[in-house]
């Protein structure tokens, strides 16, 4: 009976594609080119897959939802580009000097080669200190300890390591270019008098993003719902972390950073981000962002009062790149200057064979 119903609901996908002009994907692997894609509750299950896991674009995807800048998203994207403005979304790499997480500061030490005549430089980085990608490698799927398409931690450190699953050089050999869709929400909170600290903990609901999309005068919901998100944009969300950063003492900042870090709800390190809820998870997963990405040290809001993070959706279970700690500050001016929202963005990441995460060095373009 199940195969009889799976064959009538493909008929008639097929039928409504005919109709509609939509090229559906239904069958794995799928075919990023394709104009519509299913909601999650309707996602393939892969058998070799954790409950809940989009490893929609074959056994050996290790670019995930970058599969979706095709040349002709990127190509529509383009024409984002009208006045010429350019605007980098990096703060510099020793910003915060105080990383949060027990992570290391950068170092930058010059190199003499000729006294005053030639120079190198060298760099000490982690990834994670500042502006960042979250990699594939950098969150697993808790309860499988697995991380996106069947990586597992023996397969990056250790003696049967393999630097090809799910390193960050698969995203810097294809590169990142695509729309994006800012939501300005530390704006939006300040104008209506919605007062939070990004320095604590503070969940920001999809009913919040909700509203400040209707005040920038965009709807959020995915085009195949009637809204405004295409399928391959780039999301950000802009929480308030840098701006508060830059108001804050350097003693105040680096004991915010220094706070305790545990496992679990009572984390001492606490910070501003979006909601763990089923509404939200539902919105990431159907709007088919190709990536996203905030000013938060965590993206989703820290600790989780939930049994889950929304690393583990949005990087193990679904392969979407996740950027933290980006510098919105000058895009969000920008934005409101235009009374746009929508601009084309790239990214480089580091071409870093078995790479875990990575430096953006993104820029958006109007």
């Amino acid at each position: 009976m199940a195969d009889q119903t799976s064959k009538v609901y493909s008929r008639l996908i097929q039928v409504t594609d005919f109709i509609t002009g939509n090229r559906t994907a239904m069958t794995i692997p799928w075919d990023p080119d394709c104009t519509k894609f299913p909601n999650r509750k309707d996602v393939p299950k892969r058998e070799d897959a954790p409950s809940g896991a989009a490893w929609v674009w074959g056994k050996d995807d290790y670019l995930g939802r970058i599969n979706l800048l095709t040349p002709t998203r990127v190509t529509a994207a383009s024409k984002q580009v009208r006045t010429g403005e350019i605007v980098p979304l990096n703060l510099p790499l020793h910003i915060p000097e105080v990383p949060a997480f027990n992570r290391e500061p950068f170092k930058h030490e010059i190199k003499t080669l000729a006294e005053g005549v030639a120079y190198d430089d060298k760099y000490s980085l982690n990834t994670q200190s500042g502006t960042q990608w979250d990699g594939f490698r950098h969150f697993a799927h808790i309860p499988t300890t697995t991380f996106y398409n069947g990586t597992k931690g023996s397969d990056i450190q250790g003696s049967t390591q393999d630097p090809n699953k799910c390193g960050i050089h698969h995203w810097a050999q294809h590169g990142i270019a695509g729309r994006g869709v800012l939501l300005d929400y530390w704006g939006y909170a300040n104008e209506k008098g919605i007062v939070y600290d990004p320095y604590e903990y503070h969940a920001i609901s999809i009913a919040d993003l909700q509203e400040c999309g209707r005040a920038q005068g965009i709807d959020i919901r995915p085009a195949s719902q009637g809204g405004d998100i295409q399928i391959g944009d780039l999301l950000f969300i802009r929480s308030g972390f840098v701006s508060t950063y830059y108001s804050k003492s350097p003693d105040a900042r680096a004991a915010a950073a220094l706070r305790p870090h545990t496992v679990g709800p009572d984390d001492g390190q606490r910070w501003a981000g979006v909601k763990q809820e089923e509404a939200m998870i539902d919105w990431l997963h159907d709007c088919y962002f190709s990536a996203v990405a905030g000013d938060a040290p965590s993206f989703e809001a820290w600790p989780t009062q939930e049994d889950y993070h929304l690393h583990e959706y949005i990087l193990a279970l679904w392969g979407m790149p996740l950027g933290e700690m980006f510098d919105l500050e000058k895009l969000a001016k920008t934005c409101r200057e235009k009374g746009r929202w929508t601009f084309f963005v790239t990214s480089s990441p580091a071409n870093c064979e078995g790479g875990v995460s990575s430096h953006p060095n993104a820029l958006a373009m109007f």
